[in-house]
C-alpha cells in the first residue's frame, strides 16, 4: 500500500495497543516510524530496474525478520522514553505494527515476499488497489480525532471500519472472479490462469486479465453493472518471441514473478515484457526492455525499464463512468 495509509495504520496500532501507558503521540509517532520501515528498501539498488521490482518486498517484508527486529527496536523506545518496565507492551505495540506492514501490502496484487528466508513466493491477493481513499480515511480520521480529543473508541472505529474494508474487497473480488469464470464457460473460453483486480482507488470497477496460450484477454466489470457478464478484449501475449528470450534473467524474474500474468511484444530492435497485472491496456508501469532482436536473441547488459502511464486525462472520466455502471470501453 502506499506511505500513508501504512503510517496511519502503524499510528492507529500504536495507539490501540499502548493506550493510556504512554502518551498518545509517543505510540502515534513511533507506530508511524514502524510503519515506514519496511518500505526503506526502495532506496537500495540491486543493479538494475528488474532487479530493484522483484526484489522490493522483501527481506524488509518478511515475517520472520520483523519480529526478530522488533525485538530490539522495542527495547531502544522502552529505553529512550525511560519506560522500561513497559518494554514488553511497546514490544508488541511495533511488533504489530510491522507485520501488519506487509500483511496490508499482501493485499494488493504487487506482491510480497512473506515467508523469507524460506520461501522468496510473492503474496499477492490482490483485492485492493496500492492507493484507496476509502481504506485510508478512517484511520486517519479515528487517528486524529483521538490525538485531538484522547477518546481512544474513535481510533478503535477507525481500524474496525478499515479492516472491514479489506474484509469487503475480498468479498467483492470473489463475487467478481465468479462472474468472470460463468463468462468464460458461456464464452466457450479456455484459461490457463485469471486474474481479479480493483481499478484504482475503489473496489466497486474491477479489471479481469485472462491468460491463453498465445493471447490474452482483458475486461472489465463493475458490481453497479445491470449485466452480470463480462465484454473481453483479445491481445496478442507474444509467444513468438518466447523461445528466443528463453534463458535471459530479466524474462525469467519476470515470468516467476508475475505468476504467469506477463506478455512479450517487440519494438524496433529490442524485446520488451510487461507485468500485466499492473496497468491496463496498452499503458503498463512495469513494462521492461530486456534483449535486441538477433539470431538468438542478445541480452541487453541492464534492463530498462519503459513503462508508461494512462492518460489520466482520459482515464479518470472513464474510470468514473465504468464505476457507475457504464458498459463504454476503455480508452486505448
Amino acid at each position: 500500500m502506499d506511505s500513508v495509509s501504512q503510517i496511519a495504520l502503524g499510528a492507529a496500532i500504536g495507539m490501540a495497543v499502548m493506550g493510556r501507558r504512554t502518551a498518545l503521540w509517543k505510540s502515534a509517532a513511533w507506530g508511524a516510524v514502524a510503519g515506514t520501515l519496511p518500505d526503506l528498501d526502495v532506496f537500495i539498488d540491486h543493479g538494475d530496474a528488474i532487479a530493484n521490482m522483484v526484489l522490493h518486498r522483501g527481506e524488509t517484508h518478511a515475517l520472520f525478520w520483523l519480529t526478530l527486529f522488533s525485538l530490539p527496536f522495542a527495547a531502544a523506545v522502552a529505553r529512550l522514553h525511560g519506560q522500561w518496565p513497559l518494554w514488553r507492551r511497546w514490544w508488541l505495540a511495533l511488533w504489530l505494527v510491522l507485520i501488519t506492514h506487509p500483511l496490508l501490502d499482501a493485499m494488493t496484487v504487487y506482491g510480497t515476499q512473506l515467508a523469507l528466508p524460506w520461501s522468496n513466493h510473492p503474496f499477492g491477493v490482490g483485492s485492493i488497489f496500492i492507493i484507496d481513499p476509502l481504506y485510508t480515511l478512517p484511520l486517519l480520521a479515528g487517528a486524529a480525532i483521538t490525538l485531538a480529543t484522547t477518546r481512544l473508541r474513535a481510533n478503535v472505529l477507525g481500524l474496525v471500519l478499515s479492516t472491514a474494508y479489506l474484509g469487503w474487497g475480498v468479498a467483492a473480488q470473489h463475487h467478481v472472479g465468479n462472474i468472470a469464470k460463468s463468462t468464460l464457460v458461456r464464452q466457450g473460453i479456455v484459461a490457463e490462469r485469471v486474474l481479479v483486480t480493483p481499478t484504482a482507488f475503489n473496489t466497486v470497477a474491477w479489471r479481469v486479465v485472462v491468460m491463453q496460450r498465445d493471447h490474452y484477454l482483458e475486461g472489465f466489470y463493475s458490481l453497479l453493472d445491470s449485466q452480470r457478464t463480462i465484454a473481453f478484449d483479445r491481445f496478442e501475449r507474444g509467444a513468438a518471441i518466447e523461445a528466443e528470450v528463453s534463458g535471459i534473467r530479466g524474462y525469467e524474474r519476470i515470468r516467476d514473478f508475475s505468476r504467469g500474468f506477463y506478455a512479450l511484444r517487440q519494438d524496433g530492435p529490442r524485446l520488451l515484457i510487461s507485468d500485466l497485472r499492473m496497468g491496463q491496456e496498452p499503458a503498463y508501469t512495469f513494462t521492461f526492455a530486456i534483449a535486441e532482436r538477433a539470431s538468438p536473441a542478445k541480452p541487453l547488459a541492464v534492463p530498462e525499464q519503459v513503462g508508461t502511464r494512462p492518460d489520466l486525462g482520459k482515464f479518470l472520466p472513464w474510470l468514473w463512468r465504468r464505476i457507475g455502471g457504464d458498459p463504454s470501453p476503455p480508452p486505448r
